[in-house]
């Protein structure tokens, strides 16, 4: 009888230690599937389409439609315009921060508009750009160093991988260490030295049919070259993709979880603004570093 007593007691002591563990496992659980917080929430996002002369991407109604439906999603409020008139300091002051998605060549029509961009950022605004992004203003200096350079070329569309150099990114999260996609490797001059690079295309990837071209835009770099960067400037933050090329990414699931976190990292980083932290008196006033 005491035998039968003994083991009871030792089989509920072993239930009651189990069900707590499994408690605890499925509170860690809960703690680590936690998916970042929605730094979106409740903010203003400006989607500008306008390309000026020359190519326009047949992408920038599949990108402005996955934002729509990412807005709904993340509950943030989408204002899509491709006129730059929409382009004035009062206009953008309330304005957290904006996508450029595939915009290409001259996107403002006078200075005024780019002075009121300037000062934006300035200000503390954002920018996320997205593909042929680094093809926009090829002739404003300031620009290209926001942007973090200036397109020059790119090989043909094919089959490549992306490597993840920086996983501790917030916007790297769950992305692939190797990406394997199809797609286009911008290469580009003017590159700006304050961008930090979180992924790079693997020069070793592309195919041989150009490489001649390749190595000369590249030689610098040798294998790796920037595909993904981000950067403080001249007080505002940009987070730049030069991926997205095909329509097809924008109902993909993980070049859209990449979109997301950049403009989540960049909401994150935008707050409210400080004008009088905007210098600039001109489109083309010198940066003022610090």
């Amino acid at each position: 009888m005491l035998n039968s007593v003994t083991n009871n007691e030792l089989l509920k002591y072993l239930f009651s230690v189990l069900f707590v563990a499994l408690l605890i496992g499925a509170s860690t659980a809960d703690t680590f599937a936690k998916p970042p917080k929605n730094h979106l929430k409740n903010k203003n996002v400006l989607v500008y389409t306008k390309n000026g002369e020359g190519f326009v991407h047949d992408n920038i109604p599949f990108a402005v439609a996955s934002l729509e439906k990412m807005a709904v999603e993340y509950k943030f409020n989408i204002t899509v315009t491709d006129d730059s008139n929409y382009f004035t300091e009062e206009n953008l002051k309330s304005i957290d921060l904006m996508v450029f998605p595939s915009t290409n060549n001259e996107v403002f029509t006078d200075n005024a508009q780019r002075l009121a961009f300037r000062r934006y950022i300035q200000s503390g605004g954002g920018i996320v750009g997205l593909h042929s992004v680094v093809g926009t203003e090829r002739n404003w200096e300031w620009f290209k160093m926001l942007i973090g350079g200036r397109f020059v070329w790119h090989p043909k569309y094919q089959k490549l991988a992306i490597n993840k150099l920086d996983g501790s990114h917030v916007s790297m999260e769950g992305m692939p260490g190797i990406w394997e996609k199809e797609d286009e490797c911008y290469l580009m001059k003017e590159l700006y030295p304050g961008i930090k690079v979180l992924m790079a295309h693997d020069l070793t990837s592309l195919n041989n049919e150009q490489n001649e071209k390749v190595k000369e835009l590249t030689a610098s770099f040798h294998r790796y070259y920037p595909a993904v960067w981000h950067q403080d400037f001249d007080g505002g933050v940009a987070w730049i993709t030069a991926l997205g090329h095909n329509k097809k990414d924008y109902e993909d699931p993980t070049y859209l979880k990449h979109v997301y976190q950049g403009m989540n990292y960049v909401a994150s980083r935008v707050s409210k603004k400080d004008y009088s932290k905007a210098y600039a008196k001109a489109w083309n006033s010198p940066v003022q570093f610090k």
